[in-house]
């Protein structure tokens, strides 16, 4: 059995592990970077760009449709569901190889293959032929697809988001468990390309929502695309020579037998933690089985094991998991000076149409933390100038900010070019913009941004502070 002595050993190499790694290497250049798999982050591989390909031809087909609303017709419209995802593939492998050409100019002497396990505190097990001491560890060890048991009834007919890319052709219909991020943005781009989309949920909410109005506004305009249930109760699954057989108990309390070719897993991820052996560690886990860690400096409870992006389930995001490697693979380089690393302010998007964002704190965190010292602001986007031109006059934005010093805490929005928006007013919070600093900054007309700066105005007439900028 080969032997390794380093001082940084990192399990995992997607987006928080290359970060981590590449932050370590500053401080010394003893490390072991484990990977089990194939190289390729999560994101590259079966996550947000192969996602976004499937997404761009659905707006294509969608907007094509749609081209009559501006007295254009646009006849003989068809979806060749094979060339669809040929390109999807194509376009996702070369994504692919930037990350894999990434990690092939990493020191070939630091890469070691196969999967790690715990021995102790210090020692991992890689496979059955190579065991590493290592001075300080960082678990980057990513996230998977997480699923009730009875979805297995399903056989081959059951997709989780990675094999939705690896199809031939486009499914006839699909039955989406889970409308979170994956299962609407698929849901619906699949329901775009000609595919009978059905999407259920079970516990009543929907992508992260917190606002009731907003959430309830966003499912109405949804089920006029598909049906959308969200309080269902799923009763029996059950494989078919051609397909998947489905009871459920939907929404308004009625028992319904349908039949999908496919069903789709989309009910959530789970970290990869399960086979590290952390039992033999002295960390200390939650009732999730994930080590407890300081959110600043993402130190363990065993303070010279780090653990960063999504094997944490802090905040499963991609450029959070970059800047939580950064901060873990520094911390494990200069160790024991650990550092707080970089937290910036809240930003989620979800690629729908219209899309959906939320900013800064959530509601559910600023009603905690201000009570009822905290304000609101809205706008319809219905009216709006700039997106009835464009015919994209769907959705709401609500803002939040603090009563009496008028900072401007956070917001959700359903709407036109929320990605963008989003960008903005996160920017604005990580600034500690006031109300009054963002009435001041410029608007031009017409854009999207003008319903921006509505709702601003609606907040700060609910505010009890004058209008003065802080700069």
């Amino acid at each position: 059995m080969n032997v390794k002595d380093v001082d940084v050993a990192i399990i995992g190499t997607g987006t928080a592990g290359m970060a981590a790694y590449r932050a370590a290497k500053a401080f010394t250049n003893k490390i072991a970077l484990i990977e089990a798999g194939e190289y390729g982050t999560t994101c590259a591989r079966v996550g947000c760009m192969p996602s976004k390909l499937l997404i761009a031809a659905a707006e294509a087909t969608h907007h094509a449709r749609q081209a009559n609303t501006f007295g254009i017709d646009v006849s003989g419209i068809k979806v060749d569901g094979a060339k669809v995802l040929e390109r999807v593939r194509s376009e996702r492998d070369r994504f692919v190889g930037f990350v894999i050409e990434a990690v092939e100019g990493f020191d070939a002497d630091h890469k070691v293959k196969g999967y790690a396990r715990f021995v102790d505190d210090n020692t991992l097990l890689i496979d059955d032929h190579t065991q590493i001491k290592a001075k300080r560890i960082v678990i980057a060890t990513g996230s998977r697809p997480h699923f009730a048991d009875l979805f297995y009834n399903a056989g081959e007919r059951l997709l989780i988001n990675d094999d939705v890319f690896e199809l031939d052709a486009l499914p006839k219909s699909l039955a989406v468990f889970g409308p979170g991020v994956i299962g609407l943005e698929l849901g619906q781009a699949l329901s775009r390309l000609g595919v009978e989309v059905k999407v259920f949920g079970r516990s009543g909410s929907l992508a992260g929502f917190q606002d009731p109005e907003i959430k309830n506004y966003a499912k109405a305009t949804f089920n006029k695309e598909f049906l959308l249930d969200l309080d269902t109760e799923l009763k029996r699954i059950s494989k078919l020579d051609d397909g998947v057989e489905v009871e459920y108990i939907n929404e308004q309390g009625l028992s319904v037998t349908e039949s999908f070719e496919y069903i789709l897993a989309a009910t959530g991820r789970k970290a990869n933690l399960d086979n590290l052996n952390l039992s033999l560690t002295s960390l200390v886990l939650d009732d999730s089985g994930t080590p407890i860690f300081d959110e600043k400096t993402l130190q363990t409870s065993c303070d010279h094991i780090f653990i960063a992006g999504d094997a944490n389930a802090f905040i499963p995001l991609l450029h959070e998991a970059a800047d939580e490697g950064k901060t873990a693979g520094a911390n494990a380089g200069r160790y024991p000076d650990v550092q707080a690393g970089l937290r910036r302010a809240g930003i989620a998007v979800a690629f729908t149409d219209p899309q959906i964002a939320s900013m800064g704190l959530t509601l559910a965190q600023i009603e905690l933390a201000y009570g009822d010292n905290f304000a609101v602001g809205e706008v319809s986007f219905e009216g709006q100038g700039r997106s009835r031109v464009m015919a994209k006059n769907q959705g709401m934005l609500k803002v939040y900010g603090d009563k009496h010093s008028g900072e401007f805490l956070g917001a959700e929005m359903f709407g036109p070019a929320a990605e963008h928006v989003a960008h903005l007013l996160s920017w604005a919070i990580q600034q500690k913009l006031t109300v009054a600093d963002i009435l001041e900054m410029p608007f031009y007309h017409p854009v999207i941004e003008e319903g921006v700066r509505t709702a601003f105005r609606d907040l700060a007439s609910n505010l009890n502070v004058s209008l003065v900028p802080h700069h």
